[in-house]
């Protein structure tokens, strides 16, 4: 990240912790199914800061360049003549800042959200029209129900906490008719609390193998020594 969104990261993480902290000096506890519900909040303001300080809503930064867009957008343009790209996010405000990119690139593109009405139409925009070679795609609609085989290339802009959410994503390209090699890429920012849900993954969740829980069924799992881990 630059400077200006590590400063913002570095002081949202601050906050997080001082509350885990203070709502445990009192009470000593294993977890914090209590206060679950606030950090969730602040774990995902954090996530949205890796992705781009001007998704939040108090965080218009004009000028601000996100590490994120600009990998992706050389990603988009070095591949997207020879490939077929998904690009999934939780956050449909920063698909919407990738679809700016989009559009100032000239590239084509097709875009669904749980606001998306003609679901079938831009499918079928996607997998039928050739110039259509990326698409954006809110994790929420796009995570079961479609057949995108025209894909190989899927990008996870942001991790999200059980990899079963994200493999539902990728397999959208592993339907019937799929005949091409499918790469996934997730853009994670290094010393992050995207970095320690990867970690956490591994430890806890077995890559993928439990079933699908609910945010604050997960975090209520984890000790205030794991919190605090993934804080830094």
């Amino acid at each position: 990240m630059g400077s200006v969104q590590r400063k913002l990261y570095d002081d949202a993480a601050a906050e997080v912790r001082e509350m885990l902290l203070h709502k445990n000096s009192k009470k000593r506890s294993d977890n914090i199914s209590k206060p679950a519900m606030y950090f969730l909040k602040g774990l995902t303001k954090l996530r949205q800061i890796c992705d781009s300080p001007n998704i939040l809503k108090d965080g218009n930064l004009e000028g601000e360049v996100s590490s994120k867009i600009e990998v992706l957008m050389e990603q988009i343009t070095s591949k997207s003549a020879q490939h077929k790209i998904l690009v999934f996010s939780q956050f449909v405000s920063m698909l919407d800042l990738i679809k700016k990119e989009l559009e100032a690139h000239n590239i084509p593109f097709a875009y669904l959200t749980g606001q998306t009405k003609n679901r079938a139409e831009t499918v079928n925009l996607f997998q039928g029209n050739d110039t259509v070679r990326v698409f954006l795609i809110s994790l929420k609609a796009g995570g079961i129900g479609l057949n995108l085989t025209e894909a190989d290339y899927v990008y996870l802009v942001d991790p999200w906490w059980n990899p079963a959410v994200e493999n539902q994503a990728i397999d959208r390209c592993y339907r019937i008719g799929q005949k091409k090699n499918v790469v996934a890429v997730k853009l994670i920012c290094p010393s992050t609390v995207e970095e320690k849900i990867m970690l956490l993954q591994e430890k806890k969740f077995r890559l993928g193998s439990e079933l699908i829980r609910t945010d604050e069924e997960i975090l209520k799992s984890l000790t205030q020594e794991e919190l605090l881990e993934m804080l830094g």
